[in-house]
Protein backbone atom coordinates (compact mmCIF):
# COMPACT_ATOMS: atom_id res chain seq x y z
CA UNK A 1 0.00 0.00 0.00
CA UNK A 2 1.32 3.78 -0.86
CA UNK A 3 0.59 6.26 1.63
CA UNK A 4 0.20 9.85 0.46
CA UNK A 5 0.28 12.88 2.41
CA UNK A 6 -3.63 14.75 2.29
CA UNK A 7 -4.92 16.83 0.44
CA UNK A 8 -2.14 16.53 -2.31
CA UNK A 9 -2.43 12.79 -1.76
CA UNK A 10 -5.99 12.89 -2.21
CA UNK A 11 -5.94 14.64 -5.35
CA UNK A 12 -3.57 12.09 -6.26
CA UNK A 13 -5.81 8.96 -5.36
CA UNK A 14 -8.56 10.31 -7.20
CA UNK A 15 -6.07 10.86 -10.36
CA UNK A 16 -5.35 7.48 -9.96
CA UNK A 17 -9.25 6.55 -10.14
CA UNK A 18 -9.53 5.08 -6.40
CA UNK A 19 -12.47 7.39 -5.60
CA UNK A 20 -14.32 4.14 -4.16
CA UNK A 21 -11.70 3.43 -1.95
CA UNK A 22 -11.56 7.15 -0.84
CA UNK A 23 -15.26 6.78 -0.21
CA UNK A 24 -14.82 3.85 2.04
CA UNK A 25 -11.99 4.85 3.95
CA UNK A 26 -14.16 8.03 4.77
CA UNK A 27 -17.44 5.90 5.43
CA UNK A 28 -18.35 5.16 9.60
CA UNK A 29 -20.99 2.46 9.62
CA UNK A 30 -22.71 2.43 13.06
CA UNK A 31 -22.33 -1.64 14.26
CA UNK A 32 -25.07 -2.64 17.34
CA UNK A 33 -25.68 -6.71 18.36
CA UNK A 34 -28.90 -7.96 17.99
CA UNK A 35 -29.58 -7.39 21.58
CA UNK A 36 -28.44 -3.81 21.89
CA UNK A 37 -28.65 -2.51 24.81
CA UNK A 38 -29.25 0.15 27.19
CA UNK A 39 -26.42 1.93 27.59
CA UNK A 40 -25.97 2.87 24.00
CA UNK A 41 -29.35 4.56 23.79
CA UNK A 42 -28.69 6.21 27.70
CA UNK A 43 -25.33 7.70 26.32
CA UNK A 44 -25.39 8.22 22.89
CA UNK A 45 -23.08 5.80 21.46
CA UNK A 46 -22.44 2.87 18.75
CA UNK A 47 -21.41 -0.51 19.78
CA UNK A 48 -18.41 -0.80 16.63
CA UNK A 49 -17.87 1.46 13.63
CA UNK A 50 -16.91 0.38 11.10
CA UNK A 51 -14.41 2.14 8.59
CA UNK A 52 -12.90 0.47 5.67
CA UNK A 53 -11.77 -2.80 7.12
CA UNK A 54 -11.31 -1.97 10.55
CA UNK A 55 -13.97 -2.21 13.02
CA UNK A 56 -13.37 0.05 15.98
CA UNK A 57 -15.29 -1.08 18.82
CA UNK A 58 -16.66 1.07 22.06
CA UNK A 59 -15.48 0.13 25.33
CA UNK A 60 -17.81 -3.19 26.53
CA UNK A 61 -18.54 -3.42 29.68
CA UNK A 62 -19.92 -6.66 32.13
CA UNK A 63 -23.90 -4.80 32.19
CA UNK A 64 -27.04 -6.78 32.16
CA UNK A 65 -29.55 -5.88 28.94
CA UNK A 66 -31.50 -3.11 31.56
CA UNK A 67 -27.23 -1.61 31.31
CA UNK A 68 -26.93 -2.10 35.40
CA UNK A 69 -23.52 -3.51 36.30
CA UNK A 70 -23.12 -7.23 37.15
CA UNK A 71 -22.00 -7.42 40.49
CA UNK A 72 -20.03 -10.19 40.73
CA UNK A 73 -16.70 -9.52 39.29
CA UNK A 74 -15.80 -12.98 36.98
CA UNK A 75 -19.52 -12.90 35.93
CA UNK A 76 -18.99 -8.64 35.12
CA UNK A 77 -15.68 -9.61 33.06
CA UNK A 78 -17.25 -12.85 31.31
CA UNK A 79 -20.41 -10.62 30.32
CA UNK A 80 -17.91 -7.59 28.84
CA UNK A 81 -16.25 -10.09 27.01
CA UNK A 82 -19.85 -11.54 25.96
CA UNK A 83 -20.88 -8.53 24.41
CA UNK A 84 -17.62 -7.78 22.99
CA UNK A 85 -18.24 -10.94 20.70
CA UNK A 86 -21.59 -9.97 20.13
CA UNK A 87 -20.45 -6.71 18.67
CA UNK A 88 -17.82 -8.38 16.86
CA UNK A 89 -20.32 -10.92 15.24
CA UNK A 90 -22.54 -8.00 14.44
CA UNK A 91 -19.84 -6.89 11.79
CA UNK A 92 -18.72 -10.34 10.88
CA UNK A 93 -15.92 -10.39 12.96
CA UNK A 94 -14.26 -12.91 15.80
CA UNK A 95 -11.99 -12.59 18.89
CA UNK A 96 -9.14 -13.55 16.02
CA UNK A 97 -9.73 -10.94 13.99
CA UNK A 98 -8.61 -8.58 16.85
CA UNK A 99 -5.47 -6.67 16.35
CA UNK A 100 -5.56 -4.10 19.56
CA UNK A 101 -7.13 -4.42 23.03
CA UNK A 102 -7.19 -1.83 25.93
CA UNK A 103 -8.80 -3.04 28.91
CA UNK A 104 -9.34 -0.55 31.94
CA UNK A 105 -9.66 -1.87 35.72
CA UNK A 106 -10.83 -0.30 39.01
CA UNK A 107 -8.28 -2.31 40.51
CA UNK A 108 -5.87 -3.83 38.82
CA UNK A 109 -3.65 -5.63 41.65
CA UNK A 110 -6.59 -7.70 42.77
CA UNK A 111 -8.76 -8.15 39.82
CA UNK A 112 -5.71 -9.65 37.69
CA UNK A 113 -5.80 -13.14 38.32
CA UNK A 114 -9.59 -13.14 37.50
CA UNK A 115 -8.93 -11.03 34.61
CA UNK A 116 -6.21 -13.45 33.08
CA UNK A 117 -8.34 -16.56 33.63
CA UNK A 118 -11.01 -15.54 31.05
CA UNK A 119 -8.64 -13.55 28.65
CA UNK A 120 -6.53 -16.91 28.24
CA UNK A 121 -9.75 -18.60 27.75
CA UNK A 122 -10.81 -16.46 25.11
CA UNK A 123 -7.08 -15.97 23.45
CA UNK A 124 -5.30 -19.06 24.15
CA UNK A 125 -3.23 -19.38 20.62
CA UNK A 126 -0.42 -17.28 19.76
CA UNK A 127 -0.95 -14.92 17.50
CA UNK A 128 -2.43 -12.56 20.65
CA UNK A 129 -3.06 -9.58 19.66
CA UNK A 130 -1.81 -6.04 21.49
CA UNK A 131 -2.74 -5.54 25.07
CA UNK A 132 -2.59 -2.31 27.42
CA UNK A 133 -4.55 -2.49 30.45
CA UNK A 134 -4.72 0.85 32.31
CA UNK A 135 -5.62 1.70 35.98
CA UNK A 136 -8.41 4.08 36.39
CA UNK A 137 -10.62 5.32 39.50
CA UNK A 138 -14.15 5.21 38.14
CA UNK A 139 -16.09 3.28 35.04
CA UNK A 140 -19.55 4.64 35.90
CA UNK A 141 -20.20 1.66 38.40
CA UNK A 142 -18.58 -1.28 36.13
CA UNK A 143 -14.97 -2.39 37.44
CA UNK A 144 -13.58 -3.62 33.96
CA UNK A 145 -13.83 -2.26 30.32
CA UNK A 146 -12.46 -4.07 27.45
CA UNK A 147 -12.54 -2.14 23.90
CA UNK A 148 -10.80 -3.26 21.08
CA UNK A 149 -10.04 -2.77 16.96
CA UNK A 150 -10.13 -5.87 14.78
CA UNK A 151 -9.49 -5.77 11.00
CA UNK A 152 -12.86 -6.95 8.74
CA UNK A 153 -12.50 -10.26 7.29
CA UNK A 154 -12.73 -10.03 3.84
CA UNK A 155 -15.88 -12.46 3.46
CA UNK A 156 -17.70 -10.18 5.94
Amino acid sequence: MTYIKAPAGLKALRAAGNDQRIEMMAQRDPIFPADRHALYEAHGYSAAIRSGDLLFVSGQVGSRPDGTPEPDFARQVQLAFDNLAATLAAAGCGFDDIVDVTTFHTDPEAQFETIMGIKNRIFSQPPFPNWTAIGVTWLAGFDFEIKVIARIPESA
